[in-house]
């Protein structure tokens, strides 16, 4: 069977991107063909369509976006933009298809979060008309996202984000998601957790990549302390500021040797613009936190390129990891975490405290609520934990290797491979 994944972006670390990649493989290893359309594609997302005009960025994707949320009154020309802009879409979806002669559709996210507005209302109507079969896998569904609460299209929202047809087949990330769509819905998902390949070996230190810490200005007297996300406010990061202002103080310095911490920061800022990146700058140079915004070394592609690592060798270089996320879907940069064997902090975000926390692992978590500035979550008990994590050589093995068996056992390849294969039959 020929399935064609479809997304407004698959390029770079995102966690659409990257599960989308998990994905394909085990589909290939079951025997079917992979192919793309996105409005922005990584140079393997092949056999592959580029469709700019798919991209949440796109100008007009923009501006229908922008006009959508935040207001109760429809400007202008906003529901023939809307329309115009889903009929285009409308037919370089029914060329892709026919061109690369697909059977299946894999929507990523593009029918749950309504970045792109049109393109929801675009592959609502194509799926409709074709019935061709369909799986919607929902990242990220409107309403856990208040942004999107105050708008003028509550139709389409209600039609399209996700729609109910006889042809699609609904995928969740998460429990609490599964039970939305059925209370808001009556939809019936099926849940396929974020996945990591737990069979291949961890990258470690080579020749190519031992010099990453030199690069970023560090040595061996820093601690590198690794904040593995996007740079968006949902992320949490204050708090993984005010972990390193803590553990910069007398008493935990010493214990960690006179090693200096360092906040590192290895993915971009800018898809909600750069107004975060600065907020954070000011808050570490206020508490005299070192932190290094370092996305700029890292390629999004699973090969470095010249002049620059991936993103495993960030792992490979940590010495602890900060998760201090106040909303996921699920945690893609958790489960890197556990598969490279580091200890990490987690803040109880609702997933985790639903869907991870109960299957047992061993994490130092925190309880900031959906609040950033609870910088108070950070407590004593905390920091002790996190030094005892870094430094105590027998505590850091027990962890690391309960938590990669626990991890392996529950969001493996092979953990979801019968499930994806009955999904397709």
């Amino acid at each position: 069977m020929n399935i064609a994944f479809i997304s407004t972006r698959i390029a770079g670390t995102d966690g659409v991107s990257l599960e989308i990649a998990k994905l394909a493989t085990i589909l290939r290893r079951l025997g079917h063909d992979c192919c793309f359309c996105a409005g922005e594609l990584d140079a393997d997302a092949a056999p592959g369509q580029l469709v700019p005009e798919m991209h949440f960025a796109h100008p007009e994707a923009r501006w229908i976006h922008d006009h959508s949320f935040g207001a109760t009154e429809a400007a202008p020309g906003l529901e023939e933009r809307i329309a115009a802009q889903a009929a285009r879409l409308t037919a370089a979806l029914a060329r892709f298809v026919e061109e690369q002669r697909v059977d299946m559709l894999f929507v990523q996210n593009a029918l749950a979060i309504p970045m792109h507005v049109a393109l929801g209302v675009a592959l609502t109507d194509f799926i409709a008309a074709t019935g061709i079969p369909t799986l919607a896998h929902n990242h990220d569904l409107a309403w856990e996202r208040p942004r999107f609460t105050v708008n003028c299209i509550p139709g389409i929202l209600a039609r399209c984000f996700p729609p109910v047809l006889p042809s699609l087949r609904h995928l969740v990330i998460n429990s609490l998601a599964q039970q939305a769509l059925a209370a808001r819905k009556g939809v019936e998902a099926v849940l396929l957790p974020n996945i990591f390949d737990f069979e291949t070996a961890a990258p470690a230190m080579t020749p190519a990549n031992a010099g990453l810490r030199a690069t970023l200005g560090l040595g061996s007297d820093h601690l590198l302390i690794l904040q593995p996300t996007r740079v968006i406010s949902r992320k949490g990061i204050e708090l993984a500021i005010e972990l390193v202002r803590r553990l910069r103080a007398t008493q935990p310095r010493s214990r960690l040797l006179g090693k200096e911490p360092v906040l590192v920061i290895s993915h971009h800022a800018g898809d909600e613009g750069f107004g975060y990146l600065e907020q954070l700058r000011a808050q570490a140079a206020r508490a005299a936190v070192p932190i290094i915004y370092a996305a700029q070394h890292f390629s999004p592609q699973a090969e470095a390129t010249a002049g620059r690592f991936t993103l495993w060798d960030a792992y490979v270089h940590a010495d602890f990891v900060t998760y201090p996320s106040l909303i996921e879907g699920f945690g893609n940069a958790l489960l890197e975490t556990l598969y490279f064997r580091l200890p990490a902090l987690v803040n109880r975000y609702p997933v985790y405290a639903a869907d991870i926390a109960p299957l047992g692992f061993d994490l130092v978590e925190i309880d900031a609520a959906a609040d950033p500035a609870n910088l108070a979550a950070i407590t004593s008990e905390t920091v002790e934990a996190v030094v005892e994590a870094i430094m105590d050589p027998v505590r850091r093995r027990r962890m690391v290797e309960s938590n990669y068996h626990l991890a392996r056992q529950h969001f493996s390849f092979e953990a979801v491979t019968p499930l994806l294969a009955s999904l397709i039959r």
